[in-house]
């Protein structure tokens, strides 16, 4: 149990490829796709120097997803967003080195993503005076929130949405971005320690910095101004796609209206330079000033009309139909959909305000999904009646109902070999002809899946110290608190209380069906455990048998052993 115990404790994706002679699902070129293969080209891993009237700027991009960006100061270097992994952020400093040698004096994360501060430690290491790490107050907050609760899930989703177990054959780009490279070496995030809340005003190795909160694609992102260089870094709050309003890895409610007013925030400097976090730089004021102001425009006309129909009582489903970019905004480059999209924006806009009640009286309290199955199908005939349907229904290429089809055989626990098939030509089908890559990445991903090829559930890497040492406490008994099963206990109020060798002290406390993580003194707890806190860490990923570190007395128990790995036993 405890080598899978907390599993996807970062950000990392569990799953990879068996060895297999298929390479590729063959996937047909379709023209679909044709500009979103031509937009690959905004990827092409380099760095890009540019003279501005305040110094040198070094801007590497193609390197995983998020770019990275190096302002060189007069005897030392500033570095912006780490990257997505140690292994890119290895290649992008042998390359800035070559540009400019000097130190590195500061790291600033524009906001929490894994593929803006994964890659942190490497730069952070090299230094013999180590570098800040600024950052938004809230970026930490946001970090252990992935390290935490929902990894398991979002990881999952994350893997399908990147294409990361696709063939590289049948991987076309992210839209942002190449492809991730977070799996590929050891996670560096390095926690902050210089941070703000709503704006903060630097000068690093002669750089004149402002950093200003800017809430958009998340809550603690911000954007850095150059004055004396004339440069704006956006952070994800503009790239040459339209913007993810709504991510279908999963995400909590991004601001809109926020994100908008950090764009209007982000106009009144004049830039002559935007250095994106995604995609290539905007250069010129007249043309940086222009794009700023379709972006914005597009997301504020998605806004408005989305609640314009909300307050005619329209469902989300019905509004989806109803809106379009008009011409003067779908036109620019910038807002192609080849990463957010209009209709899931709406949706997303509709829960925001509303929550996920449609309004729909037949959906408050709907038949079960394997209820209405029954229901279908015998509308159908029978289950081998259903199955003729969706026969036909891939026959003549209509694959959202062969997929829709398919969940209700699935529900009816009728996923022959037939049915499976049928499922994989719908995904693919429906993926190879997706030009954005989020959808495309998820329906070939999940048909991958049902090829049973995706097999080894083992971590891919070892964690480091360093890294376990970015891991709160609190994150971790959070997590612990979500992965109790109820059934394993017998339902007794039962308190283990833990002591760390840092002072740090938490319990946990079974009741009533739920684990109670609490920083409150019990008087008698029932069992009473005292340890190291990176070993703590390193049981509850697997890396350390429990009881080889009691038998080493590592670990001391006040109860017995018995107990303590019956107690750890409860957690899933």
């Amino acid at each position: 149990m405890l080598k899978y115990f907390l599993l996807t404790l970062i950000f990392i994706f569990i799953y990879s490829c068996s060895e297999s002679e298929e390479t590729s699902f063959n996937v047909p070129t379709n023209s679909n796709v044709e500009d979103l293969i031509r937009h690959t080209e905004e990827f092409k891993q380099q760095i890009l120097s540019y003279d501005t009237p305040g110094g040198k700027i070094h801007f590497a991009i193609g390197f995983g997803i998020a770019n990275s960006i190096m302002i060189e100061g007069e005897d030392s270097n500033i570095i912006i967003d780490a990257s997505d992994s140690v292994y890119e952020a290895e290649k992008i400093y042998s390359l800035f080195y070559k540009r400019n040698s000097n130190p590195i004096d500061a790291i600033i994360y524009t906001h929490n993503h894994g593929d803006h501060t994964f890659g942190a430690s490497y730069f952070y290491n090299l230094q013999e005076k180590k570098p800040k790490i600024i950052a938004h107050e809230d970026t930490d907050y946001y970090v252990q929130r992935i390290l935490g609760i929902l990894n398991p899930i979002i990881s999952l989703r994350s893997s399908r949405m990147f294409g990361m177990n696709l063939p590289d054959d049948d991987l076309i780009n992210v839209g942002i971005g190449g492809n991730i490279s977070v799996s590929k070496s050891p996670t560096g995030y390095v926690k902050p320690d210089l941070t703000f809340k709503d704006n903060l005003e630097l000068n690093i190795s002669g750089v004149e910095i402002k950093l200003f909160h800017a809430p958009g694609e998340t809550n603690d992102q911000i954007f850095v101004w150059l004055p004396n260089h004339k440069a704006l870094m956006p952070g994800d709050n503009i790239y040459k796609t339209f913007p993810n309003l709504y991510t279908i890895r999963g995400t909590t409610h991004r601001d809109v209206i926020g994100w908008i007013n950090s764009l209007d925030h982000m106009k009144t400097f004049n830039a002559e330079f935007v250095f994106p976090s995604h995609t290539k730089p905007i250069i010129g004021e007249d043309k940086i000033k222009d794009t700023l102001t379709v972006y914005r425009d597009a997301i504020q006309f998605v806004h408005d009309q989305t609640i314009r129909y909300m307050n005619e009582g329209l469902y989300p489903d019905q509004i989806i139909q109803l809106i379009e970019l008009p011409n003067s905004l779908k036109k620019s480059p910038y807002l192609y959909e080849f990463y957010g999209t209009v209709r899931w924006s709406i949706k997303s806009i509709f829960s925001g305000y509303l929550g996920w009640f449609s309004g729909n009286p037949s959906e408050l309290d709907p038949l079960s999904r394997d209820e209405k199955a029954k229901r279908v199908s015998k509308l159908a005939g029978g289950n081998d009646m259903l199955l003729k349907q969706l026969n036909n229904a891939v026959n003549d290429n209509d694959m959202q109902w062969a997929l829709e089809l398919s969940d209700y055989l699935i529900s009816l626990n009728y996923l022959t070999e037939d049915v499976k098939q049928l499922r994989i030509k719908a995904l693919i089908y429906e993926g190879s002809r997706a030009s954005n890559p989020n959808k495309r990445n998820y329906f070939l991903s999940s048909a991958y899946e049902l090829t049973n090829k995706i097999i080894d559930t083992s971590l891919p890497r070892s964690f480091t110290d360093e890294f376990l040492n970015q891991i709160s406490l609190d994150t971790l008994f959070g997590v612990l608190s979500t992965r109790f099963d109820p059934e394993k206990h017998n339902g007794v109020n039962y308190s283990t209380c833990f002591k760390f060798n840092s002072g740090f002290s938490k319990s946990i406390v079974l009741r009533n069906s739920v684990a109670v993580v609490t920083s409150d003194k019990i008087e008698s707890c029932d069992l009473s455990i005292k340890l190291d806190e990176i070993l703590f860490k390193k049981i509850l990923i697997g890396d350390v048998n429990p009881v080889t570190s009691i038998g080493s007395n590592d670990i001391e128990i006040e109860g017995s052993t018995f107990e303590f790995l019956k107690f750890l036993s409860k957690f899933q």
